[in-house]
């Protein structure tokens, strides 16, 4: 093995790490907001609904490099400017690019996934929840235990490939100083002027990954799946 492949495969290694921590804690964060966005999405009350949707529309109506590079030199210089978060618990978080990465990619994925959950919920026959009301089963009751099994199946596909998309968004992390796997292929084509070596072995990664939680969510489709 060459000096060259020891030392691509050692910095790929490091950077797949911040990778992998950056799409769970993301897709983690993400993916719980967006039942409860989903839900204020088809509110009844204006006040609720309106704030949203303006919020799913923002995130989803902008590339997501631009919404990394607000958050991170935008909303980050102006937290930097207040004494009371410097000196707070929350601060290590704040004061590092992998905090803003964490809280770009996480609210993008709640606005997508959160419009997928309410198509979803949508999608559900009318007569189910009408089967549950004739039942004297309760508004939450019925939520619970009869529509968001039934939305689960159908928003599982679409939820499987936007979370694809989140992995494939953490690249984007790199242009906000994350050491993430497209950083650590970049700063291993600088310094060594090897430029396709790098990137095919970080593209073989990130197709790895992909196949895995590919693989992940098939199985939880087979496992939700009804009998036939």
């Amino acid at each position: 093995m060459s000096d060259f492949t020891l030392y691509l495969i050692q910095q790929l290694a490091i950077g797949v790490q911040a990778t992998i921590v950056l799409f769970f804690t993301a897709a983690l964060a993400g993916n719980v907001l967006a039942l409860p966005l989903a839900l204020l999405r088809m509110s009844k009350h204006k006040w609720l609904r309106y704030p949203a949707m303006a919020f799913i529309l923002a995130f989803r109506g902008t590339p997501l490099l631009v919404q990394l590079y607000l958050v991170y030199f935008g909303v980050g210089q102006i937290l930097a400017g207040i004494p009371a978060l410097r000196y707070s618990p929350f601060w290590p978080l704040f004061r590092s690019a992998y905090g803003y990465a964490f809280f770009t990619l996480s609210l993008n994925t709640a606005a997508y996934c959160g419009e997928i959950w309410r198509g979803a919920i949508e999608g559900v026959p009318k007569g189910q929840t009408e089967a549950g009301r004739s039942l004297g089963l309760s508004r939450a009751r019925i939520f619970l235990s009869i529509l968001l099994p039934q939305a689960l199946r159908l928003a599982l596909p679409s939820i499987g490939g936007q979370n694809i998309l989140l992995l494939k968004g953490t690249a984007l992390a790199s242009t906000i100083t994350v050491f993430e796997l497209m950083g650590a292929a970049n700063m291993v084509r600088w310094q060594t002027f090897r430029v396709y070596e790098p990137l095919f072995a970080a593209a073989l990664v990130y197709f790895a990954l992909a196949w895995v939680i590919t693989a992940g969510f098939n199985f939880a489709e087979r496992r939700l799946a009804l009998p036939r």
